[in-house]
Parts: C-alpha cells; sequence; structure tokens
C-alpha cells in the first residue's frame, strides 16, 4: 500500500542543517515488525508512524523508532512529526495546542514566541546525582579525565540521558569520544553575550557509525529543566547543537510562569511523497 511520507528538518533555519525525521502517515495497520524493518531501512536516528490515537484527548498517536528499536519519547521526532500532521491537514482539536500520544503518555505541543512548533518538557523520571563508577565509565567513553567534568546529573526522560557539564563550549567541541554504551548528553557555556547560551552534543549507541546524534529534543528538554532548576541558566535561552558534524542546530528553550519549559525549533519538510509499505 502507498502512504504519504514526509522528511522534516527539525531544530533549523537551514535547509539540511537540521536533525531529519522520517514520518509515515496512516500506519495503524502496519505490524511492529514492519515499523522495525522500516526504520531500520532509513537508518535515520528516528522514523516514526502516525496512527489514530487510543486517548481521546490526543490528536493523535506517534510510535517512534530508531534504527534498533522502539522509544517511549524523543524531541525532534515529536516536533517533526507535528509539523508533518499539521501540513498533511491534521486538524488540532484546540486550536492554540496539539496533543500527542506517545510511549509516555500525553505531549503538548504548541506555536512558540518565535514561531516554532515547541513541546512541554516532560517530567524527569530519573534524576539526581551518577555514582562513581558510572561517572568513570563516562569520562572514558568521552575520551577525558574524571576531573573535567564539572558537573554530571541523570537527566532522563525516556532515552536514558546522563548529562555532563564540561568547562566551556570549546571544551565540548573538542571532544574526541570513544564508542559509548549508553547514552550520555555534555554540554559547556558560552561566554556571556553569545547568541547561543551552551554546545551541547549527544552521544548513543542506537546510532552508528559516529554514535553522535546532530540535534536531540529529549535531551535538551531534560538538560533544561535541570539547568532552570538548579539555577545554572534561566529561560529563555539558545542551545547550539550539531557544530561537531557541520549541522547547525538551534533550539530554543523558554518557560512559563507556571515554571512549564517548552522546547522549540524550526521545521521544515524537505522531502514528501509516497512510500510502499
Amino acid at each position: 500500500m502507498h502512504r504519504q511520507f514526509r522528511q522534516v528538518d527539525v531544530f533549523t533555519e537551514e535547509p539540511f542543517r537540521g536533525n531529519p525525521v522520517a514520518v509515515v502517515h496512516g500506519a495503524d495497520d502496519l505490524t511492529d515488525e514492519e515499523m522495525r524493518r522500516f526504520a531500520h531501512w532509513t537508518n535515520l536516528s528516528e522514523t516514526t508512524f502516525l496512527l489514530p490515537p487510543a486517548d481521546e484527548r490526543a490528536d493523535y498517536l506517534v510510535r517512534i523508532f530508531t534504527p534498533e528499536r522502539e522509544l517511549p519519547f524523543a524531541g525532534h521526532p515529536t516536533l517533526g512529526s507535528a509539523h508533518a500532521w499539521l501540513e498533511a491537514g491534521g486538524p488540532p482539536a484546540r486550536q492554540d495546542m496539539i496533543i500527542q500520544e506517545c510511549g509516555i503518555g500525553l505531549v503538548m505541543i504548541r506555536r512558540s514566541p518565535h514561531g516554532h512548533l515547541a513541546f512541554k518538557a516532560p517530567p524527569l523520571i530519573r534524576s539526581g546525582p551518577v555514582d562513581d563508577a558510572d561517572l568513570d565509565e563516562v569520562a572514558a567513553s568521552l575520551g577525558i579525565k574524571r576531573e573535567d567534568i564539572i558537573d554530571a546529573q541523570w537527566a532522563d526522560n525516556g532515552p536514558g540521558w546522563v548529562a555532563v557539564e564540561l568547562a566551556s563550549a570549546q571544551a565540548v567541541l573538542d571532544l574526541t569520544p570513544g564508542v559509548t554504551s549508553r547514552d550520555i548528553g555534555v554540554f559547556g557555556r558560552y561566554p556571556d553575550g553569545s547568541p547561543e547560551a551552551f554546545e551541547v552534543r549527544a552521544f548513543t549507541p542506537l546510532i552508528n557509525g559516529t554514535g553522535e546524534d546532530p540535534v536531540t529534543g529529549s535531551l535538551n528538554a531534560s538538560l533544561a529543566l535541570w539547568l532552570i532548576a538548579s539555577g545554572k541558566a534561566t529561560a529563555p535561552y539558545i542551545a547550539s547543537q550539531g557544530t561537531a558534524l557541520g549541522r547547525r542546530g538551534r533550539v530554543h528553550v523558554t518557560a512559563d510562569p507556571d515554571g512549564s519549559v517548552w522546547i522549540g525549533g524550526g521545521t521544515r519538510t524537505l522531502i514528501s511523497g509516497n512510500v510502499h509499505l
């Protein structure tokens, strides 16, 4: 059967400089194996499949697959899927809000003050300090000394991130990590007055080849919750990601008066058509 298909570039204003996600529409009759096989074939960091929601409060249900496994939540697939759903004529039940159903439950998506789509950062399912043995493993994976780590926290909102702070954005860009067996998010601060507040890099065993994700919504969401709550950052701010890979990802972080944190960025369809599945 031929189904609508889009490939959406996320977290950038420039074509081919963000993180692409493949989106398959009308996937309600596909089996789990068919979804896994197609996601493995696209070889993108994530491929999503849009289905009718099971929860009547949601506008649609999305299933998110890496080339190897299904994820309960991921950030750039959330924004890319919402963009594709809207572009295909999906009418949100609420004029100012889209509600996505996925493995972690319901995720709210809205237009940000910058005109981007933005999702509400889901709560962390694991937070707090990282023990010494894990930090030793993280430092070894990153190819740095343990004392190079300024701070670290669990920042897990589904994928399982360990968040690591280095001394500067340049220290993050200078990393030459080896193979990692866990999901590691690294960030460092730019000098005051810079357009971006932080440089972020994400390393995961779920991505073949370099193991580095170009721009990562879930990581930036969990980082934002930690940084804002700890006073390390104030919203709004912009995080840069993908620089080391030749991308130009820009993640816009905002916060509401009630403490809700929103993660937004540019979205653009670069490929559209039909796929035989």
